[in-house]
């Protein structure tokens, strides 16, 4: 039996593919290990989306090579994988020697079979068109009340910051039939919270026979037990009226949107490619606000696309003041080769971009100091994850407005629960990002804990 030690960077969905990994890898009898020193097979599942997690991959790499050299470890296989790998395969057969193979993003699920059969050649990079089904073997990294379900794979759009489309390919969806069987087996073991994640959420299904639509794969997904079905990276694009419906009218659904919308400058959309105007996302934002009672909207926003004016930073500043978005995040344009951005005039000095960033999150992060206020007094019901890591004394959790791993959580200072279990909480204080409080009322029961020897840092986006 070999040993197994796997890293994942990124973004949920490379955990997903991770999962699907560790699955084949248990089904060829691996043992994984917590402890790199021990393993035999080292695993890298890489990300290459902007510069930042570039290097992070890279060092990563550099790092867990040391367990191949005598006295450090028992590595005998290094593999890195993922998106670094589709991105910049010769280049990095050339610089990093300590590396044994080099597997791409549409065929790591052929990985465990090929180390197996010995028949791995130092590269493995074919175009990227893989999609998982139910009947793939997967292991979730999370403990088992939560979990993130990948519904399509790849991107149509032509963003032109973005360079996934070509390290992921074209659009693939998986059939509603298919999600909903993953769903159930999630469910069947535990999960009380199902994160559905794509690159376009919105534009699931349009490329399977029939066109089914993701307001349709919601009602089949609201059948099941899952108490919290989670929306992640709904593109405001195409977001029909009978989505919103879906999201209403749906106990299990949660009131929450993650909807990048990247920046709301008509110069800058166009420049983007967006396919949508400020005046569209307004409106579309009003429409989701009156229809959704409660609805915790995020969205993601970049500074410093090349063309980006001081005008276009202030109009985009009053923007967030005006929607007062519940969660927002702020990625720094990094210029990647490859994508039409990085053909574009006007590049914006990287000492702004920093700036600007550090402008908008202290926008948000007042908004967010006054909406926590707010909950004071109030009662939320709240899924427990277990002790919190800073003391034994405070339990930890998450509202239904606080997604995993990106946003702020919920401490509990009075009142026992088990990890999975919903409860009520009544919010006495409030941070910028967190709330504390007592169980007022709720019982769970255990849920199994997270797998030994997966370790999987998330970069958040």
């Amino acid at each position: 039996m070999s040993t197994l030690h796997l890293v994942t960077l990124g973004c949920p969905k490379n955990r997903v593919d991770s999962e699907l990994m560790l699955g084949g890898f248990l089904a060829h009898g691996y043992e994984l290990v917590d402890d790199p020193a021990r393993a035999e097979v080292i695993v890298v599942n890489t990300c290459a989306f902007i510069g930042p997690a570039k290097e992070e991959s890279v060092d990563t790499i550099l790092e867990l090579g040391r367990y191949k050299e005598d006295g450090v470890g028992r590595c005998e296989t290094l593999v890195v994988t993922g998106c670094l790998t589709q991105r910049y395969s010769g280049q990095l057969q050339q610089e990093l020697p300590e590396v044994d193979h080099f597997v791409g993003t549409g065929a790591y699920a052929e990985l465990p079979d090929l180390l197996a059969a010995r028949q791995l050649p130092r590269a493995v990079v074919p175009d990227p068109e893989y999609l998982h089904d139910a009947r793939t073997p997967r292991v979730n990294s999370l403990p088992a009340y939560t979990a993130y379900l990948k519904i399509s794979e790849g991107c149509d759009n032509q963003c032109q910051f973005c360079i996934i489309p070509t390290l992921r390919g074209a659009q693939r969806s998986r059939p509603i039939a298919d999600v909903v069987a993953e769903a159930r087996d999630l469910a069947a073991r535990g999960a009380v919270e199902l994160n559905l994640v794509a690159q376009d959420l919105t534009a699931y299904g349009h490329d399977l026979p029939g066109r089914p639509r993701l307001h349709e794969l919601l009602d089949a997904l609201a059948e099941l037990p899952a108490r919290w079905i989670r929306l992640h990276y709904a593109y405001p694009r195409d977001f029909p009226d009978a989505l919103i419906d879906a999201i209403a009218k749906h106990p299990n659904v949660v009131k929450y949107l993650d909807m990048p919308l990247q920046h709301c400058s008509d110069k800058l959309l166009r420049r983007m490619r967006r396919g949508r105007d400020s005046r569209f996302l307004r409106e579309l934002l009003a429409e989701l606000r009156a229809r959704v009672p409660g609805l915790v909207l995020r969205t993601s926003l970049i500074a410093g696309l090349p063309g980006e004016t001081e005008a276009d930073f202030e109009e985009l500043c009053d923007f967030v003041r005006e929607q007062r978005f519940e969660r927002l995040g702020v990625f720094e344009y990094s210029d990647e080769e490859g994508t039409g951005a990085f053909e574009m005039d006007g590049k914006v000095p990287a000492r702004t971009i920093r700036r600007r960033r550090r402008e908008l999150m202290a926008i948000q992060r007042k908004i967010n100091r006054e909406q926590n206020r707010r909950l004071i007094g109030q009662s939320v019901q709240v899924l427990v994850e277990g002790p919190s890591p800073e003391t034994e004394h405070l339990l930890v959790g998450r509202h239904a407005g606080q997604a995993p791993e990106i946003d702020g959580q919920v401490y509990i200072n009075d009142g026992a629960a088990a990890p999975g279990s919903l409860v009520t909480v009544r919010v006495e204080q409030a941070a910028d990002y967190d709330l504390v409080g007592p169980i007022e009322s709720g019982a769970g029961v255990q849920a199994p804990p997270r797998p030994a020897a997966v370790r999987l840092p998330v970069v958040a986006g």
